[in-house]
């Protein structure tokens, strides 16, 4: 094993989704009813420049709506996105993650459950969303910083 510094040995075991919501430009977290109109979810979604929303009744969360769930069961089915509510449209199942859990555990439940976003709950509370874009950002980002202390290891500017 190489003696970098042990920075550049973390990964995506080591950091946990909290590292990515406290990293976030953009903490807001759009909702919807299950009752609202597709259309509305869509046009939020638009004007929010978001792919998602959670699906909330009151304070708790009951789904998740994507722009892949209007495309698949609306617009693909020619339902009216101005008659259909939300509900009819959203998986019946909402995954999710906690602050603890790891960017690999993520990785992992997205690309097994062909989703690109998460909510991410403290108990029963909605306190984040994650999509597949933060977590590659962060990839990107926590590569470039290892590859960055190497350099400078290598060129012995490392002062441990």
């Amino acid at each position: 094993m190489a003696y970098y510094p042990e920075e550049t040995r973390m990964n995506a075991e080591t950091y946990t989704v909290d590292s990515i919501l406290h990293n976030k430009s953009h903490a807001s977290v759009w909702s919807v009813t299950p009752s609202a109109t597709v259309f509305d979810a869509i046009k939020m979604m638009a004007d929010k420049n978001v792919g998602a929303l959670l699906v909330m009744e009151g304070e708790r969360l009951i789904g998740v709506m994507s722009e892949r769930d209007y495309t698949r069961k609306v617009a693909l089915k020619g339902k009216s996105s101005k008659q259909t509510p939300v509900r009819d449209i959203m998986p019946d199942r909402v995954i999710s993650v906690t602050p603890q859990h790891s960017i690999q555990h993520c990785m992992k439940l997205m690309t097994e459950n062909r989703i690109r976003h998460l909510p991410v709950l403290d108990g029963a509370r909605v306190v984040g969303l994650v999509s597949i874009g933060d977590l590659v950002n962060w990839i990107i980002s926590v590569q470039s910083s290892a590859i960055s202390q190497m350099e400078s290891y290598i060129m012995g500017g490392y002062s441990g």
